[in-house]
């Protein structure tokens, strides 16, 4: 049966035989779909031995480095123009589009994409709501076109797919994704210890995070949300990073009697950061609470980002 990216998945595959510098794109504070994709691609770059780094306006995940000793460079610190071949992989509007004026005509630019608000347009779109991760999309690219995945690839890919099936508990986990973890498997990809990085092996940092946050939780009982807020200050007592947030609207949103979950956190540049998670049998598309923020997603995990401060007053928090 042909697939529905036939032609991108060729053209792509050729494109990436054809070019020697080839930029890997990963977007801002960088996931496990974002950063599995880059790595499972450029460990196929390195059989064909082509010239190949991999860009982040942030480092790369504290959290993922028992997997892989890479390193992400800041794409300010670099030649856009001496790349082939620009390869951006999920979320490309989180930072990618700040290189777009970098880019010149005769440079390929190839977007893979799973969220279903994307506007930025490249030589190449592969860009489908219906997938539950780019590293599906990264397992499809590979199968049709008979390239071998190893250990590391398959490791990689598994990375990706768990983190935004949340370990397969989510409703984007599909029978599929299942098929397609098995073989993950049975190429090598080790489970237990990718689980055990994703979502087990918190510091404690981590874990007094979290604590702040699930004590301030409210429910709003009239609309059935469940709210947290944590800022600046937070972090820093606590000694945790933004990447310790990741989890927070996840595991607020198993709250019996709720229907979503929205975690508020300030970053750098005054920036305020809201995470939305739901389920499918909650019926609630958060997807277009976001999106009333200048955001959006899919319509069970969706976020937006907007200028201000988070102040706590007597009536609840404040955007300042």
């Amino acid at each position: 049966m042909k697939h529905k990216f036939s032609q991108e998945f060729n053209t792509l595959n050729f494109v990436i035989k054809e070019s020697e510098n080839i930029l890997l794109f990963a977007h801002s504070r960088p996931d496990g779909d974002t950063a599995g994709s880059v790595l499972a691609l450029k460990e196929y770059l390195k059989t064909l031995g082509k010239n190949a780094d991999i860009a982040c306006y942030d480092l790369f995940p504290e959290f993922l480095k028992n997997l892989s000793e890479e390193n992400f460079i800041n794409p300010n610190t670099l030649d856009i123009s001496k790349y082939n071949l620009i390869i951006a992989a999920d979320s490309v509007e989180r930072g990618f589009q700040k290189i777009e004026d970098r880019i010149h005509e005769n440079q390929v630019v190839a977007l893979l994409d799973h969220h279903p608000d994307i506007t930025i347009q490249g030589d190449i779109n592969v860009i489908d709501p219906k997938y539950s991760s780019v590293c599906e999309i990264m397992y499809d690219f590979f199968t049709f076109n008979k390239i071998p995945i190893n250990r590391k690839m398959a490791t990689f890919i598994m990375l990706g797919i768990l983190g935004d099936t949340g370990s397969f508990q989510h409703s984007n986990t599909t029978p599929r994704v299942l098929e397609i973890s098995s073989e993950l498997m049975k190429k090598g990809a080790p489970l237990p210890k990718i689980v055990e990085t994703t979502f087990s092996n918190k510091s404690i940092s981590t874990l007094k995070l979290w604590g702040k946050a699930f004590e301030k939780a409210k429910i709003n009982s009239d609309n059935g949300m469940i709210v947290s807020v944590l800022t600046k200050q937070d972090l820093e007592e606590c000694h945790a990073g933004s990447e310790d947030i990741a989890q927070v609207s996840g595991i607020l949103n198993t709250v019996p009697g709720t229907k979503f979950a929205l975690v508020l956190s300030e970053r750098d540049g005054d920036i305020i950061k809201g995470s939305l998670r739901s389920e499918e049998y909650k019926g609630v598309d958060v997807s277009k609470i976001a999106a009333q923020f200048g955001g959006g997603g899919h319509k069970l995990a969706s976020g937006f980002e907007i200028k201000g401060k988070i102040k706590e007053t007597e009536n609840g928090w404040e955007i300042v």
